[in-house]
Parts: C-alpha cells; structure tokens; sequence
C-alpha cells in the first residue's frame, strides 16, 4: 500500500497550481517592484503596480505586477510597497575627487575661482591618495541619492576608474591634458600621452568603464592640441569630454584669439565629429545651438555651478527644441557645492521658467528625462541605461513615497520633480547589483572612508588658515 500511495501523492503534488506555477515560470536573479514604475520608455512610460526583471545585468522584462509573478521567480525580490521605481539618473559632468574641495572657497567669478584658488591648490594637494579618497566620496554621495552613470574629468584617471570599478557605479572616466603644468605633469606633452595611455589602458576592460579623453577648455588648449586630441580619440574609438562655452570670460578670449565662438571654434577644429560630451554650453548663439544638434554633440546643462559661478543660463529650451541631446551634470563639489543631481532637476525646472517669464517652460516630465533618457544620450550611451526596458542595463532605483510629509501624490513626475530629493532615494542597482538597500551603502566603507577625509581635509584647512593669516 505504501509504494502505491507516495507515487501518487508525488503525482498530486505535481499536479497542484504551485508545482505548475514553478515548473512554468522562468528564472530570474531579481525582480524589484514599485507602487509606481516610471520607465522613462516611451512606448510605456508609467505602470502602476509593476516590477522589472533582471537577469545578469541586464533587465529582461518589465511590466505589471500580476503579469510579472505570473511568469517568473527570482533569487531575489525587493518590495516596492511605497515607493516609486525608475531608472538611475546619469551625472553627465563632474570632478569627482573636488569632494575634498568642497567648501574651500565661494563667491567668485569663474576665472578668478579657477587661477588664484583651485589652480594652486590642485598643485599643492592633489596625488593619487587625495584623488582616491576624493573619489570614493563623491561615488559615495552619488550613490546615495541615486546617481548611477557619472561622467568625470580630473588627474589620476586610473585612481578614479579603479574605485568605480570595485563601488559598482558606471561611469566615462576622462583622462585630463592641457597645455599648462598640472598635477603629475609639466604641460601637453606628458599629459595627453598619459591620456592615450589610460584610454588603451582600460578601453574594454571593463563593461561598467568608459575610458574618454578630457581636454580642459578652448582657452586652456590650443588649436594644433585639440586637432591631436580629435585625432587620437578617433584612432582609439574614444569619446570627449570637454568644458565648452562656459561663461563670458570664456567667450571673449576664443572670440578676441580666433575671431569666432567657442562652439564655431572647436567644431571648426573638428570636435564635433567626435562623440563628444560638451559641458556647461551657456554662451551660445542660434548657429551654435544649430551646429549642435546636426552633430550630435551631448550637451550638459550645470544650473547650480554656473548660477554660482555668475556663468549665465544655458539657452536650454532652444537647444531641447533643435533637437540637442540636453543632459544634466552637478559639476564639482568645488563649485557646486555637491553632487546631488535632484538639486539639479529641480533647480533647471524653476530656473528656464523664471529666465524666460514662462512657467510652462521645461516642466517636470522634461527635467526627469535630462537626467535620465536624455542624458543617456547627451552622453552616447542611449542604448544602454536611461529607460527601464527589456535589452537594458539594469540600473534602477527606488524612492520612498510613503511619509507622511510626502503626501498627498497626485502626479509621480511632478512629486519627484518638485517634492522629493536626494534623502527620499533608498535603493540603488546598477547592473544587476545592488550598491544601497534600505539607505545603506553596501560596496564603500563608510566609517574608513570618513577618517580618510577628515585627514586629508585637516592639511587642506591648514594651508587656507595660514593663508589667511599671510594676507592679514
């Protein structure tokens, strides 16, 4: 009786809706869920209830909660009781180690900023241990209010590529050259031929890793260099990244010297066929705007750095209308004073509706997607991250919706525009891995990393108060 009566036990257990159920559904890693998912795809831009799958590091479905469960397990859930899902958001310009600069010194025009404070102190201070540390930091932040895609530009590229590499984020490291002494380096030569070496160096190397080469500025690098820099990112298959039309000072000296505009310039040198990553992009005229978007060009639009800075406002509605790829970037913590990028989607939102008097101007749904879709693009990864959707990369995070000083939601993109911020962002995922659950950093090691700061910062305060008192 007993052989008879386990066969058919196992025959009615395989019969049950579960057994069927598992046998059926397909295998995923994760699947995270959100009361509300803001894919940023246009073709299915919000769900309510909905869940993204996620195998390796790519996300292979994304839907509705009851078809998600219905069709596939995973290793790993995380619930989104309360909260809103959707893609990172893409950080298209930064110096991440100027964390350690934070605060140094304020109130000044751009030049006077750059040549009397950050120049010499980048001189003084800046080594491989003080760009490590800087840059653990801002991944640190960034990880924390949910940026997950950054673009950088500072010295000791590989220090900068390295921490990226073992904090989990995903990012373009540029490689700095410029014609000056800097960090490291006594002028071009020696600076661009490190470039070309960090760029073979780490191209391919690793899937979360662009290598990029980084040419200051067109008032910092001449004609003949900038040509190289063009010619070498195309031997290599490299982008640029580069501060281009940033503030009047900028304007006026390319204008007095080559008798053009900056943008006109550099595209004149051949800039502009590159996949090149502009940042700042203020000083323009209608030609400008024109010949960027028939390119292509990527451009970064800093609203806090260059309102600090006294820089301008970029003519961001018209480049959105002309079609250019408009990206959103916190610039250093030098002159920001951080690198929390919902300050910047607020901040560009009210912005544009007070410089042109018209409070319909770039409204929420558009400031989300500059740091999210279109920033992908302005930053030529558009088929890789910045939309929520099957064949991309899994990088995605929640916020907390559910407090009671968040209430009430009538519109998600609006909420996250105008009420939410960096402190609301409690999980961060890039590529399939989870870098912040629950507000927690998972990969950087906090406690350590703040004795580092506090002891690099000590020499740093030193140096200003003696300068203090020198000046006295």
């Amino acid at each position: 009786m007993l052989k008879v009566f386990i066969p058919c036990f196992l025959a009615a257990v395989l019969a049950s809706p579960l057994a069927v159920w598992a046998a059926s559904a397909q295998q995923a890693d994760l699947i995270v869920y959100g009361d509300y998912v803001l894919t940023m795809d246009e073709a299915q831009p919000q769900l309510r209830d909905g869940a993204v799958v996620v195998q390796g590091d790519q996300i292979v479905d994304v839907g509705p909660r009851a078809r998600i469960d219905a069709g596939w397990r995973a290793v790993s859930t995380i619930s989104g009781a309360g909260r809103v899902l959707m893609p990172g958001l893409v950080n298209g310009h930064t110096h991440s180690a100027m964390t350690l600069f934070r605060g140094m010194v304020d109130d000044l025009d751009l030049m006077t900023w750059l040549n009397q404070y950050v120049f010499p102190m980048e001189g003084r201070f800046v080594t491989p241990e003080f760009v490590r540390v800087g840059a653990q930091l801002a991944c640190w932040e960034m990880i924390r209010g949910g940026t997950t895609t950054f673009v950088d530009m500072y010295f000791y590229p590989d220090e900068i590529a390295t921490v990226v590499e073992r904090c989990g984020l995903r990012a373009v490291v540029g490689a700095p050259h410029i014609d000056y002494p800097s960090p490291g380096f006594s002028g071009w030569d020696d600076s661009f031929a490190a470039a070309d070496e960090f760029v073979q160096r780490w191209q391919g190397k690793h899937p979360r890793i662009t290598p990029a080469f980084a040419p200051h500025a067109p008032y910092t690098v001449s004609p003949e260099h900038l040509q190289a820099t063009v010619e070498k990112a195309a031997a290599r298959g490299a982008p640029i990244s580069m501060h281009l039309a940033e503030a009047p000072a900028e304007r006026d000296y390319v204008m007095e010297q080559f008798g053009t505009t900056p943008v006109q310039h550099v595209a004149g040198l051949g800039m502009f066929n590159s996949p090149l990553i502009a940042a700042h992009m203020v000083q323009l005229d209608p030609r400008d705007i024109a010949l960027t978007a028939s390119a292509g060009v990527g451009a970064i639009h800093n609203p806090t750095s260059n309102m600090k800075l006294g820089a301008g406002i970029a003519p961001v509605s018209a480049m959105l209308a002309a079609g250019v790829n408009v990206g959103l970037g916190t610039d250093g913590a030098a002159s920001n004073n951080d690198l929390d990028l919902w300050e910047e989607v607020r901040m560009a939102a009210l912005l544009h509706k007070v410089a042109s008097g018209d409070p319909t101007a770039l409204p929420a749904s558009q400031a989300l997607a500059m740091a999210t879709r279109l920033g992908a693009a302005a930053i030529h990864k558009e088929g890789e991250i910045g939309q929520l959707k099957a064949g991309m990369q899994a990088d995605m995070i929640q916020l907390d919706v559910s407090q009671t000083h968040q209430l009430p939601l009538y519109d998600v993109q609006s909420h996250l525009v105008y009420v939410l911020d960096s402190d609301d962002v409690q999980t961060t995922i890039v590529a399939g891995e989870v870098l912040m659950q629950d507000r927690k950093v998972l990969t950087i090691d906090e406690q350590g990393l703040r004795a580092n700061v506090t002891q690099i910062s000590g020499r740093i305060h030193e140096a200003l108060q003696a300068g203090q008192e020198d000046a006295l």
